[in-house]
């Protein structure tokens, strides 16, 4: 197996892995940035909707621009880029295994490493879940957005966070007919510009309901659903059958942080942020030295905190490797939690802000 020696290696290349690497690359440091996937930019080539904000937050700007433009910057900034490639193990020494498009592999041994691996979606125990057609929102955006395929006729979708109410608009924009958003909280629980949207394209918005099973003989062909009482338990006068073939599931993400878990970092469980998030600080470096996180396997938040989020990783390690000074390095910082400030601003984002808080022991 061929050694390769480099300053820094991002594992994926979505928001948050893209942002850590131009930014470490351009204090100066080598760069190589790791992803399965055959191109670079992650969720933001599913994110057809325009973001909202400030400039800084690139409002206005499509998801997938945004991905180009980052594509763009990380390969003009030299990174070297290994597309639809696997990291397969990480050791002892920072030595990271990587197979590379199934040709090859190759051990990368470096002093810093930042993983941003995303996240994952969750799913419901429920009778019915394994028939085709029962799929992640996420899954059904990949289809629509990505490879242009309708993942459907005529679906249900279950959470109405904002992942479940963008998604439903996206189909509707696909040509799927939504018949309705189902929810177990008693709010809404996205953005009301979003639900806005979908209510005015006629998708009622059902809380307090939820989904009890899928039916179909090879497929799903119907969708069983009901309100709920006060103890969430199915009122039975409510029960109806919808005649569905795509039942889409929004009901939460988790942080995918298998290889810091492997790599011996301390978690922690935090709801509001998915679940198990590695413990990191304000500099985004976790309790195994000189190992980053950033982006949704820090905690499950929006694109435009991953990229911040990745900036800060980027900018810490290559201030930990001496490309920066600390003058450097905390004048970009302060850029970033200036930004990260604004972005947790509001009802939603002050409760991540507390979260953060809670995990880094400082407001970021």
């Amino acid at each position: 197996m061929r050694i390769v020696n480099t300053d820094v290696v991002v594992i994926g290349g979505g928001p948050a892995g893209l942002s850590a690497s131009l930014e470490a690359a351009l204090s100066g440091a080598q760069v190589i940035l790791v992803d399965e996937h055959d191109t670079l930019g992650g969720q933001l080539f599913k994110q057809i909707h325009k973001f909202f904000g400030s400039k800084e937050h690139q409002a206005g700007i499509r998801g997938f621009d945004i991905a180009k433009s980052l594509v763009r910057q990380v390969e003009e900034a030299g990174v070297t880029v290994l597309t639809d490639s696997v990291v397969w193990g990480v050791f002892p020494g920072f030595s990271v295994g990587i197979t590379v498009r199934d040709e090859y592999s190759i051990e990368v041994r470096t002093p810093k490493i930042i993983v941003c691996t995303g996240a994952a979606e969750n799913t419901l125990l429920m009778e019915g879940s394994t028939l085709p057609g029962v799929i992640g929102a996420g899954a059904a955006q990949t289809l629509a957005n990505t490879h242009m395929v309708r993942p459907g006729k005529r679906a249900l979708m279950v959470g109405s966070g904002n992942v479940g109410l963008i998604v439903t608009y996206q189909l509707l924009q696909a040509g799927v007919d939504v018949l309705a958003i189902v929810d177990v909280l008693p709010n809404i629980g996205g953005y009301m510009v979003h639900a806005s949207k979908v209510r005015r394209a006629g998708v009622p918005i059902y809380t307090n309901a939820t989904i009890l099973k899928a039916e179909g003989s090879e497929y799903v062909e119907r969708a069983v659903v009901a309100q709920l009482d006060e103890n969430r338990s199915p009122i039975q006068s409510s029960i109806e059958t919808l005649e569905v073939d795509l039942v889409c599931l929004a009901v939460g993400l988790r942080p995918m942080a298998e290889i810091c878990w492997m790599m011996g970092c301390e978690v922690k469980n935090i709801g509001t942020l998915g679940g198990f998030v590695p413990i990191h600080d304000e500099y985004m470096e976790t309790t195994v030295r000189g190992l980053y996180v950033a982006g949704d396997i820090s905690g499950i938040e929006e694109a435009s905190i991953a990229m911040e989020e990745g900036r800060l990783a980027g900018i810490s390690a290559s201030q930990s490797l001496g490309f920066l000074t600390k003058s450097e390095g905390d004048e970009l910082r302060d850029v970033c939690y200036s930004r990260l400030r604004d972005l947790r601003s509001g009802s939603f984002g002050a409760v991540l802000a507390t979260a953060k808080a809670d995990l880094c022991g400082k407001e970021l």
